[in-house]
């Protein structure tokens, strides 16, 4: 058993997708399961549903966190290094994104309103529209969004049949018809999601939401969404599940671009898609700063 070690950070959401942030320039900090797992638990921890590391590329490939750079990814661009509430890696995450992108231009780490954030999905542009130390409103290019047919999911005694979305991670993005808004919040998402082993190996996000709705707004289309993150359970809001999501409800009305106004119990984001890609933009909030104490807790 060991001592977690005195740590300096940032707590921070996107639309509650809740993150600790620890900057780490010099990667010194030894991110491991036990670690990331204390660090998210509301009880013992900071809680949270993910962590976010401050590192450049060059500086992570150094001491051998990522084996090389990701395309395009330059050594000197300041990279996401994202790990699940469970300790597991993941490729990339929206809401994260917008939060690193805010603590980067808070920081002053960037001089730049416009600028590439690293992830091990690969390089996402960013765009700061407006930000000071607790607030942002951030658009991130969420890059390739790929379709790849249906699969099922079972949801307590529900099973719902959705479309394979990769978003740089895997999502299973299911479309109900006839569901409302209401009948979406009585889900149930405590069972977990039981995904096919065979068609998502390392699992998979999976995203419950309504058919679209046309609007009169500045949206083609609105809808109402739930989320359950892999490594996590059902959090508040999912970046790139909303990206999947909005790709995977328009593919099913026979569109390939448009504007999708989610609400999502965190709040609300809009999903551009057009020529194969996905823009993601939406609310930033960094909430307190800190240190950890030295042996805050036992690993």
């Amino acid at each position: 058993m060991t001592a977690a070690p005195a740590l300096s950070f940032v707590k921070g959401h996107g639309t509650q997708n809740d993150f600790v942030v620890i900057p780490d320039p010099t990667v010194s900090v030894d991110l491991t399961t036990e670690l990331v797992s204390a660090l998210c638990d509301r009880q013992r921890g900071i809680g949270a549903d993910g962590v976010l590391r401050v590192a450049t590329a060059g500086a992570l490939v150094g001491a051998g966190v990522i084996d090389a750079l990701p395309d395009g990814v330059a050594a000197d661009d300041w990279f996401m290094d994202y790990r699940n509430a469970d300790g597991s890696i993941a490729e990339m995450c929206g809401n994260g994104v917008r939060v690193f992108a805010h603590y980067c231009r808070a920081a002053g780490l960037v001089d730049s309103d416009t600028f590439p954030v690293g992830s091990r999905a690969g390089s996402r542009p960013v765009v700061v529209h407006r930000f000071d130390a607790v607030d942002a409103d951030v658009s991130v290019a969420m890059g390739h969004v790929r379709l790849d047919g249906p699969s099922a999911v079972g949801i307590a005694r529900g099973r719902y049949i959705g479309e394979r979305v990769d978003v740089g991670n895997p999502h299973l993005a299911c479309v109900v018809e006839g569901l409302t808004v209401d009948s979406l919040a009585a889900l149930d998402l405590t069972t977990g999601a039981q995904l096919d082993a065979d068609v998502f190996p390392n699992g998979a996000n999976v995203e419950i939401l309504t058919p679209l709705a046309p609007s009169e707004s500045d949206v083609d289309f609105t809808a109402h969404m739930r989320v359950f993150e892999r490594g996590v359970g059902e959090t508040r809001s999912c970046g790139t599940g909303l990206v999947a999501a909005a790709s995977a409800a328009l593919h099913g009305i026979g569109r390939d671009a448009g504007v999708v106004g989610i609400t999502i119990p965190g709040g609300d984001v809009v999903v551009t898609v057009a020529d194969g890609a996905a823009v993601l933009r939406g609310p930033s909030r960094l909430v307190a700063r800190g240190e950890l104490n030295p042996g805050w807790a036992v690993l």
